[in-house]
């Protein structure tokens, strides 16, 4: 079966991408189900935080995670000077604080205010509440991959605080929107 027009596929111009590649790109990758987390980190006395989409488990032995932050946010600066950052995976209860968390120009100053968290007992970084898992990490190597860094940490410390009807009820971003994931 032959498809017409974008349904076929599209290109990139060997000179780089245009505004219209772009575009059908940020379309096409918003099909990506992914898991919905929270980063975070203590730095010069002070929480930063922020919500993820693009992280991933990298080894078991020994455990190795890795997120993906924007080059210039505040969370890559607090997380690459810190050297060491907790990361919540978010249940479907989250949405709110997943969607505080994720937009622009929040406070520096009272950030964490409205989020239920404690602090993680190898890092001190916040762990939210019921989190349906949380990972404390020790930066390990930091990559430039074109507008972000790719973070790389080994686990300190992990566990789960959500019960286990909340831990099987996982936040899930698809179509740039929040989903629940129905069992």
């Amino acid at each position: 079966m032959e498809l017409d027009g974008e349904l076929a596929g599209q290109q990139i111009r060997p000179d780089g991408p245009d505004q219209r590649d772009i575009d059908l790109y940020r379309t096409l990758s918003a099909d990506i189900a992914s898991g919905v987390a929270v980063v975070s980190t203590r730095w010069r006395n002070r929480d930063y935080a922020a919500t993820v989409s693009g992280y991933l488990s990298v080894s078991y032995d020994p455990p190795t995670m890795l997120v993906s932050l924007f080059e210039e946010s505040r969370i890559c600066d607090a997380v690459t000077s810190s050297g060491t950052w907790a990361l919540s995976l978010l249940a479907a209860q989250h949405q709110g604080t997943a969607n505080w968390l994720a937009s622009p120009g929040n406070p520096v100053e009272g950030l964490l205010n409205q989020v239920p968290f404690r602090r993680g007992p190898a890092t001190g970084a916040a762990v939210i509440g019921g989190a349906a898992a949380w990972f404390e990490l020790k930066t390990s190597a930091v990559h430039p991959a074109a507008t972000h860094s790719l973070i790389v940490g080994e686990v300190l410390a992990m566990g789960r605080d959500a019960s286990g009807t909340q831990s099987a009820d996982p936040l899930i971003h698809f179509a740039s929107s929040y989903h629940r994931l129905r069992r």
